[in-house]
């Protein structure tokens, strides 16, 4: 493990966006300059993001302790290469998503707060993705929930009240899960700075308490992440949201609660080694596992198009949940794989499905088509991210497909592989029947002259279209890092990597 370098640079990808939004509220009664404010922050936030990327990638771990207290009693935020190139993913999806709402977020909702509220939900993804210590990580984990629902709730509509009170309920039950795992772990490892529970408890024998911690985590990032049996929520809350902010939900959220299991389940249960906690591998596959299947069959039977890719959601964070529960280095660095590309394609997908909507005037599926011949060039570019979904080469998913099968494979998991395969073989249908209505078929007869798509979509989407097929490209590179990360990760415990 390479010597920790302490400066500043690990807190600026959350102290930009959290001056930003501070910024941005005493301009609450200026739209057009709140908006010029949002957008300066973003491009801030990346700039330093990609800066703590370059010294990560030189084989740094940057720590920010603050205070003067260094670790394990102080709080710190610490980037590695895991947390850099997340952190790097959310600046890429904010810029999207920031480009995007030009066309969507009014001056109506600028003033009801949408740029403040974006802005802290931010800061609080980057908080979660830096964190040093599991406590701070709760508390980061909170905060995007209170920034969430004054987003979802951002028009005061009755369908978004109740989709965020179904919100609130099931995120404060998983946050109460958290809490009791993370008081049973300090009380077992005296304790809350990961990496030195990680030293503490390497070797350690499994115990009850330890046990119970880790099952309640689990249920707690469960619940966060919409997975099964937890997942009934998630497509009931999402959907209810204006589409600007359900794209950003839908790549950033969830797959935080991912982040998080990798951190306490790979770091500091150490999957890989003797069991910490027995029988928890196991557990997680059969959870992926029944997460895949329950999610595309919910999508298939789907006519609302939020609603479609609301269940894809739940199973895009099952493929790399199979990585980790692999328990192996190249299950990790499948995992690690995955997160990032899901997040960009899904994040697209998204903001896709809403200008699918602002042509046709409709969610249903049912209502839309004619855009393949009326505006091929954004048919194109949702096209790509969708066959990026399904995991068709050269683009990112085929890459991520092939290193969790790969993964599973190596672990003597076939089972795990032919569920991999079948669901992507019927995701592929839900695409094309996504695709088959709403671009393909001619526009219904109500409706034979589609609106024209603002620039400012199409230029969101093709930054996420470039990105997903840009690693797709460069998948060698973008692997090898993916592979060191996974090495920081398992403090070098693991051998083997991607293919």
């Amino acid at each position: 493990m390479v010597e920790a370098l302490t400066d500043g640079l690990a807190f600026w990808p959350v102290g930009v966006p959290l001056a930003a939004a501070g910024a941005a509220i005493l301009f609450g009664r200026i739209p057009a300059v709140q908006r010029v404010v949002s957008e300066l922050g973003v491009v801030l936030m990346l700039g330093a993001a990609l800066a703590l990327l370059a010294r990560v990638a030189q084989g740094d771990v940057v720590a920010t302790a603050f205070g003067g207290w260094r670790a394990p009693f102080g709080v710190t935020f610490v980037a590695d290469r895991l947390s850099a190139a997340l952190v790097t993913v959310t600046g890429v999806i904010a810029l999207a998503v920031t480009i995007y709402s030009r066309a969507e977020i009014g001056a109506r909702r600028r003033r009801s707060g949408f740029d403040p509220l974006f802005l802290a939900m931010l800061a609080a993804v980057n908080g979660a993705f830096l964190a040093g210590d599991i406590f701070n990580l709760y508390v980061w984990f909170e905060l995007m929930l209170v920034t969430a629902i004054g987003l979802i709730t951002l028009d005061r509509r009755r369908a978004q009240i109740d989709g965020a009170i179904r919100y609130a309920a099931m995120s404060m039950l998983g946050a109460t899960f958290i809490l009791l795992g993370i008081g049973l772990l300090y009380g077992e490892a005296g304790s809350l700075n990961m990496l030195d529970l990680a030293e503490r408890l390497a070797g350690r024998p499994a115990t009850v308490t330890l046990s119970a911690s880790g099952f309640l985590l689990l249920a707690g990032f469960a619940l966060k992440t919409g997975i099964f049996p937890f997942f009934f929520w998630l497509p009931a809350a999402y959907h209810t949201a204006p589409i600007t902010i359900l794209a950003a939900l839908a790549g950033l959220l969830t797959k935080v609660g991912f982040y998080a299991c990798l951190r306490v389940f790979v770091l500091i249960f150490d999957l890989a080694a003797a069991p910490v906690v027995p029988g928890l591998p196991a557990l997680i596959a059969v959870i992926a596992a029944a997460t895949m299947l329950v999610s595309v069959l919910a999508a298939i039977a789907q006519v609302d198009i939020r609603r479609l890719l609301g269940y894809h959601i739940m199973g895009q964070v099952a493929y790399p949940m199979v990585g980790l529960a692999l328990a192996s280095f190249a299950g990790v660095t499948a995992a690690i794989f995955y997160t990032m590309h899901t997040m960009l394609v899904q994040t697209g997908l998204f903001l896709g499905a809403g200008a699918v909507v602002r042509a046709n005037g409709s969610y249903d599926i049912r209502r839309c088509g004619g855009l393949l011949s009326n505006q091929p060039f954004f048919a194109g570019v949702f096209a790509l991210l969708a066959v990026s979904m399904v995991g068709i080469p050269p683009l990112s998913g085929f890459w991520a497909k092939v290193f969790v099968i790969d993964a599973a494979f190596r672990g003597s998991q076939i089972w795990l592989a032919v569920v991999v395969l079948v669901v992507g073989f019927l995701t592929l249908y839900s695409m094309g029947k996504l695709w088959s209505q709403a671009f393909w078929k001619a526009p219904p007869r109500a409706r034979r002259v589609l609106r024209r798509i603002p620039l400012a979509m199409i230029v969101a989407l093709v930054l996420l279209a470039s990105s997903t097929l840009g690693i797709g490209l460069a998948v060698e590179p973008v692997a090898e890092y993916v592979r060191a990360a996974a090495e920081q990760l398992t403090l070098g415990r693991g051998t083997g990597g991607l293919p």
